[in-house]
């Protein structure tokens, strides 16, 4: 398929302060004379930032990275995950219309993008606030058909739970992410047969974060938790918990610190970093508050939004419990 770039561009493009930090932080992670690895996490973040990539921002990245332009616009006319013409300034839908989504109804959900947004994929709709596409498979098969909205999944859909989550998205709200049937995970549509626990949203911390944060239908400015909404105005103070700094120590206390690889998402390098947060014990863990939460998650560089992700703080009380 022949892409190229957009018959109408923005006069310039540059990187919000706090997303030009990270994406110096991202090229310094290549050794030198080999920045322009960084090509396509700075490609997305562009598109992150604005919804799309324009012929500016691929000239600013080339810039950045020392690249002639011409190579950057290759990558970002080879991969079909960037969008080289603006989208809906509200939300960009991705239906996945392969095998298991096609057999389960997404013939019927490409129907409502047609009747609700545009006849075509990737024209706007009348009022310019949504796009939409048919994209290839996106991982969900077992919870089909589904749909994918900026970093979310809305899955177990039909033409009329979609259709309702386009009205929410079009009067202002952000409908929380995950199965229109009740399931939190893949487990069965009747009831979980094995490894039976919480079916409540509460134990998903992706759908949990995304709803705290709107996640789903913001822009990324690289400000406070990274999240900008649409119409620009900053996240209120309701949606998530003002960060602030842990008390650390110094060091691991008499015994030596406890092993926080047993931490389900801990791996040798995450470990490393808490310890140079000064958090050596599973206690400090389980003592955190969300705002304290909050500031780890936005300090972990290379791994943002694991301790919520992964709900650290319960996996520490759990630990403790059973020592």
């Amino acid at each position: 398929m022949l892409r190229r770039l957009h018959p109408e561009q923005p006069e310039s493009f540059s990187f919000t302060p706090a997303n030009l930090a990270w994406a110096k932080a991202q090229i310094g992670k290549y050794p030198e004379g080999r920045e322009a690895s960084a090509v396509i996490p700075l490609l997305w973040r562009a598109q992150e930032q604005e919804g799309w990539i324009s012929k500016p921002a691929i000239e600013a990245v080339a810039e950045m990275l020392g690249m002639a332009s011409i190579r950057v616009l290759e990558v970002a006319s080879f991969y079909f995950m960037f969008q080289l013409k603006p989208v809906g300034s509200l939300a960009h839908i991705q239906v996945c219309g392969t095998t298991s989504c096609m057999i389960c109804g997404a013939e019927d959900l490409i129907a409502v993008c047609k009747e609700k947004i545009a006849p075509n994929p990737h024209d706007l709709s009348d009022d310019g606030r949504l796009s939409w596409e048919e994209v290839e498979c996106l991982g969900a098969c077992s919870n089909a058909p589904m749909a994918q909205i900026g970093k979310d999944y809305y899955e177990d859909l039909d033409a009329g739970s979609f259709g309702d989550l386009l009205d929410a998205l079009s009067a202002g709200t952000v409908p929380p992410p995950g199965s229109r049937r009740g399931r939190s995970a893949s487990e069965p549509l009747g009831a979980a047969t094995s490894l039976e626990g919480s079916a409540e949203h509460g134990a998903n911390a992706s759908v949990s974060l995304a709803e705290t944060l709107g996640d789903t239908v913001a822009r990324i400015t690289g400000e406070a938790h990274g999240r900008q909404r649409p119409d620009n105005s900053p996240p209120a103070a309701s949606d998530a918990a003002e960060a602030v700094r842990p008390a650390a120590l110094t060091g691991p206390r008499a015994g030596g610190a406890d092993d926080l690889k047993r931490i389900d998402g801990v791996g040798p390098k995450l470990e490393e970093l808490l310890h140079s947060l000064g958090l050596f014990h599973f206690d400090q863990i389980a003592a955190l508050t969300p705002g304290e939460v909050a500031w780890i998650d936005d300090h972990l560089e290379g791994f943002k939004g694991r301790v919520t992700r992964d709900n650290w703080v319960e996996q520490a009380r759990k630990i403790l419990a059973e020592s």
